[in-house]
């Protein structure tokens, strides 16, 4: 499978906290989610793949070069959306407009009018009279409108209510029908990524802790509830990670068929991205 990021023996640390990622691939024509609580990680990865973090050890290549000046070249086919805005609130989206048609060889003036009337943004007020919701769509808008290979976003629907949000994955999987676009995602939001990913990167404190298909999930991880006397006769090979409740004790595993042909105790619920997550933050191995 052709790679749009692949990184290797990346590290990178602060004076509390250090990233180190091993390994890390991002598939072409996926979308993939990057997920971990606050200061897991998410960011300071994001940033030192756009280079905005540099002094770093290990190889970053993107569209499979690590070639730096390819990689400049290479910035005409990324869309980004950061999670801090990155337009100064006196501009307006003509202004907007303006400054990327001199950026961006690319620069798509129709589609960028078009969107702004489809998601009813004014062209001629001032950015501080946006609410967060319309400055989150300007800048995803921004991000699409030189017909970038590329999108890679953090938060981008963090603090949208439900219908903006809706409207905005709406949007990347509208991009996503060139089956040789990509998409890396990073986001709080784990009920999205289950609508519309393809692949899960989960990290924790700095490192990579799982990485699957997103349905290989939904479909074979389950949580097992069972008393601390059947919790014993499962096998360690079974368990991924576990929590002692004040009832019972739950036991995130990886296959439920084989558990239920192996053991016949326990109630085995369905998993969500966000109780995965939590659990193996939370959980004990």
């Amino acid at each position: 499978m052709e790679k749009a990021i692949e990184i290797n023996n990346l590290e990178k640390s602060y004076d509390s906290f250090t990233l180190k990622i091993d390994k890390l691939e991002i598939p072409k024509g996926m979308i993939t989610g990057f997920i971990g609580e606050n200061g897991s990680g998410k960011t300071t990865t994001i940033k030192t793949i756009l280079n905005i973090v540099k002094k770093y050890q290990g190889e970053i290549k993107l569209f499979n070069t690590n070639n730096l000046e390819e990689k400049e070249k290479l910035k005409e086919d990324i869309g980004v959306v950061l999670d801090e805005s990155f337009f100064p609130e006196i501009l307006t989206a003509t202004d907007v407009d303006k400054i990327m048609k001199s950026t961006f060889k690319k620069w798509d003036r129709k589609l960028f009018y078009e969107y702004l009337e489809k998601f009813k943004l004014p062209s001629n007020k001032q950015l501080k009279t946006f609410s967060k919701g319309m400055h989150k769509k300007l800048e995803i808008i921004t991000a699409l409108c030189h017909h970038p290979k590329l999108l890679i976003l953090d938060e981008p629907t963090t603090g949208l209510d439900p219908v903006a949000r809706r409207e905005v994955l709406d949007m990347f999987q509208e991009f996503m029908q060139d089956e040789k676009n990509t998409i890396f995602l990073s986001t709080h939001i784990t009920s999205d990524l289950e609508k519309i990913a393809d692949y899960i990167i989960f990290i924790d404190k700095g490192k990579i802790l799982l990485t699957k298909e997103i349905n290989e999930i939904l479909e074979n991880y389950a949580i097992v509830k069972c008393s601390e006397k059947e919790f014993v006769k499962i096998a360690k090979e079974d368990i991924i990670c576990y929590s002692k409740e004040k009832y019972d004790v739950e036991v995130l595993i990886a296959d439920k068929k084989k558990f239920k042909s192996k053991y016949n105790f326990g109630v085995i619920d369905k998993i969500s991205i966000e109780e995965l997550m939590v659990l193996m933050i939370r959980g004990d191995v």
